[in-house]
Order: C-alpha cells, then structure tokens, then sequence
C-alpha cells in the first residue's frame, strides 16, 4: 500500500525507438528506421509536486511519458517508493492523458464526470463530481455539451475525468498546447492546487513554457535529443546555470531561456556545430555536478484513493448508460444519433415504396418484385455501413483511449455498444419493413411479415459488425466506407441472384455463395415471396394471359421454348429455380434444403452471430504499435 508521501524515481533510464516515420510496408516489415530516444535520463519528483518536462519537438517528452507509463521498453529503473513501477501497477493506480484524449460526444461536463468508470458509486461519486468541477472551475459548464466547451474547458473536463478516480501519479501531454497565455495560467495553477490539495505527483510536457507559470511548477527536467540537461527543483534552476556560467537576463523568461539554451540551432551550418558542442557539454555538467538531493514533502491532507477498475458488470452497465446518454437527449449530437439510427432505413424503404408501389401482379412482378427485394437487401447493407462509420467512430476514439489504460477491454466495449445498437436497429427493420411488405404480400400474415423484418435485421447486424471489424484497423472513415462498399457489392453480385442467375456460374463459384451472408438472406426473401398460389400462371397484361403454360415444373429454356414469349415463368417456383439453382439441376427446389425457410433464417443470424463473436475475440488482440499510435494522433 502506498502512504501519502510517496517518491517517483527514474534512474539512468535508456528506450530506443522509431525515430523517423515510415511508410506501410516498412511497418509490416519492421524496417523503420530506430535509434536511442532516451540517453541516462534520471530524475526524482515527490508527491504533490507538479514536474515539468521541457524540450523542443522530437526532444523525447512524450517518450519519457510512455516509459514512465510502462507502455513502452526502457533500460534503466522507474522506482516508485524504492519498488520497481510495472504496467499493472500503473494502470491500478496511476493515470496518463493523452494531448488529443476524445470524449464522448453528446454528453454533458457533469454527465461526462458522473459516467466515468470509477470504483466508487451513490453518493460518493456525486459528491467527488462536485468536487472535481468546483476545483477544475467547471462548475458554470456543468450542463454544457462536451462538444461546445472551449478548448481551455476541453483539457479541464478531461483533468477532470482522471481526478476523480485520485490517481497517485498524473501524467499530462501538453495540457496547454495551442492554449491563450490566460487560459495556460489557468490551467497550470488548477494543476498546481490540485497537486498540493490530492497529493499527486502531476508530471506534464510543455513546448513553450510562460514565465507567469513558473510559480507553479516544483521541478523541471530540460530534455534535448534525449539528453537531460537539468532535472531538479525549479528553485534551484537559476542558480546551478549561474554556477556553471549560465546566468539568466534580467527581463527574460528564464523556462524559455534555457528552453533556448538546450536547444539544438539549425539556422545554419556553423550554429548547428556550435549548439551541439554546447548542449553535450551542459549534459555532461550535469551528470557530473547535478543538483543536490532532497526529501520528499509530506501531504497530510492526501485523501482515500478511489484509483483502480472497477467490476466489470459494473464497466459494461455504465458504458452502457453512458451511449444511452449520448444518444437519447436534444442535443445536436443525441439528435444525429437518434435520426441515423431510427429514420434513415425508414426513409429509404419509402422512397422504394414510391417507385414500387404500382407494381401489378403481372409476369413483370417477378423481375420487379425481384429487384425490390434486392433493393430493399442491399439498402439495409449500406445504410448499416454508412450508421456505423458515422455512429462509431467516436466510440472507438474513446474505447482506444480508455483500453489504452487498461480501464476495460474491447469485448465489454462492443458489448455495451451491441446492447444499444440492437434494439434501435431492430426497431428501425421492423418500421421500414411495415413499408415495403405490402408491395410483396398480405400485412395480415403477421408471421410472414415479421420473418422478412428479422432478414432485414440480420443484414443491418451483419454489415454494422463488418464496418466495426474494419474500424479497427483503419481510421479514415472514407478508406473505411470504400473498403465495406468493396467488399459488400461483391458478395450481393456474386450471391444475391437478382444480378446474375446462380445457373451462370462454374461449380467453384456456385459453391463459393455458400460463404456469403447474402446467400441465405437472398434465398429466404425470394422464397418467402415468390410462392403459390399468387405466382401461379401470372398474365401478361390486363389483355393478355399464360395459360399456353401448363407445365409448371419444366425448366425456363423449355418454357421459352413451347409458350409465349412475353409469358417466361409459370409460377414462383419456375423463377426460384432459373436464378438460384446451379445449371443442370433437375430437382424439385422445394424438396431441396437448401430453400428451407427455417435454414435460411436459422443460417442468415448465425452469420451475424458469428461476426458479432468474431468481433469480441478481435478487439481483443493487441494492436501494433503503429495502429495504435495512430488512433492516438
């Protein structure tokens, strides 16, 4: 157990890494180019001390975050309290947030606080809320959208959302980036309170520190390249580059003075030389003289932690309340969700309805009705596609960031995610089916009618969990939407029926749709539809009938062949056999398994409940480094 007053220790620590970004291939290959990052960084902070980490770009600020996160390799010791600080530990009772951590869109401040996965509940947590938005100053905000807040807000609100679980060390990338002078106080000097009055060590990235911070901040660690080239008390920093010849300006920042000084010159040739000469020997300085030792400070007013994971029925039901906050409310995002979810399926079936509704059972009702179930199948894959990727995203930006510190996995994510999505979707298949069924048969058939909404349903679930799949390694959402459209268009070709006749294809390719979702869904709609007696001997015209077609079981190229040409099939179960049997099949189609209603049905929601598994055992594969540093950016 860690007491109040505990010490942050990194000794001579090294981590080497990619240093230049590389394409794809020499990703996958692993032929980036790497180097060291870090070179003998030690440092040593106390608890409710606030540790800034200058340095210009690519210095190593974020890398010695990720060491000291445990997310990355590194020779050397991080000690916490003597002991060596590994990445359970960490993530049990320390916390890291990212420059560009995502919050849930739709939610408000204190819905945001209230819904964050905490091992406390009730009242408590109501009271830590109030606490954290007094302190942070977002207590006027508290009922403000996530997405209005102000960027000085935003960075506030996310403090805040790892404050209230009372981590006992508090990592920060750039609080302040692209932050006004004003806002930038503000944040440091919350920072600052909030350290002295929790006890926690808060250990930030700056680029550009203000003088006016200085206050502030206990302790500076100035990297370059890798090097340290100070790393102690911020009180002892004019003195020890005095000392060794440095002394600051009078008028000048000093954090940006010797920023400046530890920075490497590239304005020309000459300066570059110089600067490096210069930066290695103020590093070697330091390791040699330092600054001198000193004891940590003791925080009696350090609270009860409530730092670590809760349950995880209790992750799944709060991640699951948290998505109904972001969708059910009158906010534009909770507007957007319910819109996409619930109306756009509808709205399409009925722009189908317009143009099928005048649709006669004449011989022409096979190709019509036909290609309004390929319509109505195919518009369920795409509207699920396009929901997804717009409905998304914003989950998995959050699920990345919360994953990332181990606070719950992807199976609890897609779950809680499932346990919304499904009914929504389920409602929204059943609307629009209520649409279009009329056009294919009785309403009154409440059976019937409820077994083509479920098809819809398993095609609306089957699509939604392939975008998912994809979304897990692609983040662009237009590269995300041609590779579903990609790969949707060619299992609705290849197996729908409608686009080509199944008596078409070589024997590899005919048993290839056995594969495909569509398949089964395909065969099910067609079949539901396309029966007797209402397919049976349909005329031509008002003025023209079939009744030269007798034989009700001959193939299409017979009935080509001995009737009127206008008159090509016979009944339903003459065109079921011409798209959807493989060529020299001579079999009654309805002895046949293959258009068994309850297979078909049974076999189209095993694909979507096999996808949905599939996809709970895929987020559960760790990522590569470069994915994930990716959906970090």
């Amino acid at each position: 157990m860690i007491g109040s007053d505990y010490t942050l220790e990194l000794c001579n620590v090294f981590h080497s890494g990619q240093v230049e970004p590389g394409s794809f291939f020499q990703r996958m290959t692993g032929s980036v180019k790497t180097g060291v990052i870090l070179k003998d960084v030690s440092f040593i902070t106390h608890s409710g001390e606030v540790t800034a980490i200058l340095g210009s770009k690519g210095s190593g600020k974020r890398a010695l975050l990720d060491v000291i996160s445990r997310r990355v390799p590194s020779k050397g010791h991080v000690l916490l309290e003597g002991l060596p600080l590994d990445k359970e530990q960490f993530m049990n009772t320390c916390a890291l947030v990212r420059h560009s951590t995502k919050l849930m869109p739709g939610l408000t401040v204190q819905q945001t606080l209230s819904l964050s996965l905490t091992k406390i509940s009730g009242y408590l947590k109501a009271s830590k809320v109030k606490q954290v938005m007094a302190d942070l100053a977002l207590s006027q905000v508290a009922n403000k959208c996530v997405t209005s807040l102000t960027k000085s807000e935003y960075r506030r609100l996310v403090i805040g959302v790892q404050l209230i679980r009372d981590p006992i060390i508090l990592l920060l990338d750039e609080p302040t980036w692209d932050l006004d002078p004003l806002n930038t106080y503000l944040v440091i000097s919350i920072l600052s309170n909030a350290a002295k009055k929790y006890g926690t060590t808060i250990i930030l990235t700056m680029e550009k520190p203000r003088s006016d911070v200085f206050p502030f901040l206990d302790r500076v660690v100035y990297l370059c390249l890798g090097d340290a080239v100070y790393a102690g008390p911020t009180r002892a920093l004019l003195d020890y580059f005095t000392g060794i010849g440095f002394p600051c300006p009078q008028l000048e920042n000093p954090l940006m003075y010797y920023l400046c000084l530890s920075t490497v010159d590239r304005r020309s040739r000459e300066r570059f030389i110089e600067s490096n000469h210069q930066i290695a020997a103020l590093v070697e300085k330091f390791k040699t003289e330092g600054v001198p030792h000193e004891h940590g400070r003791s925080n009696p007013n350090k609270i009860q932690m409530n730092y670590g994971k809760p349950s995880g029925v209790r992750v799944i039901w709060m991640l699951y309340l948290r998505t109904l906050a972001s969708i059910f409310n009158l906010r534009k995002h909770g507007i957007k969700q319910m819109s996409m979810r619930l109306l756009v399926m509808p709205i399409y079936f009925f722009i189908l309805w317009i143009f099928y509704n005048d649709a006669k059972d004449y011989q022409r009702a096979f190709i019509t009705k036909s290609g309004l179930i390929f319509n109505a199948m195919t518009g369920t894959y795409f509207i699920s596609i396009l929901n997804t990727i717009c409905l998304f995203g914003p989950y998995r930006s959050r699920y990345y960031c919360e994953s990332e510190a181990g606070v719950y996995s992807g199976a609890s994510a897609l779950l809680a995610w499932s346990l919304v999505s499904l009914p929504a979707s389920l409602l929204t298949s059943l609307a629009a089916a209520a649409i279009v069924y009329p056009i294919l048969g009785d309403i009154s058939e409440g059976m019937a009618f409820l077994q083509f909404a479920l098809i819809l349903w398993s095609c609306y679930i089957y699509a939604e969990q392939q975008t998912i799949a994809i979304m897990m390694f692609v983040k662009d959402d237009l590269i995300t939407a041609l590779i579903n459209i990609y790969i949707t268009c060619v299992y609705v070709i290849l197996a729908s029926g409608v686009l080509r006749s199944y008596k078409g294809y070589e024997d590899w390719m005919f048993y290839l749709t056995y594969l495909t979702h569509t398949r089964y869904a395909s065969i099910f709609l067609h079949r539901s539809v396309f029966k007797q007696p209402t397919f049976n001997i349909l005329p031509y015209s008002d003025n023209e009938n079939c009744t030269s077609i007798t034989n009700l079981i001959q193939t299409s190229s017979n009935i080509n062949a001995n009737s009127n040409a206008n008159c090509r099939y016979p009944s339903g179960k003459a065109f079921l056999t011409e798209r959807f049997t493989p060529k020299n099949y001579a079999g009654d189609i309805y002895q046949s398994g293959d258009f068994n209603m309850e297979f078909n049905l049974g076999i189209s929601f095993a694909f979507s409940l096999g996808i949905i598994i599939l996809n709970k055992f895929l987020y559960l594969i760790p990522l590569p480094g470069y994915i994930v540093d990716k959906f970090r950016e």
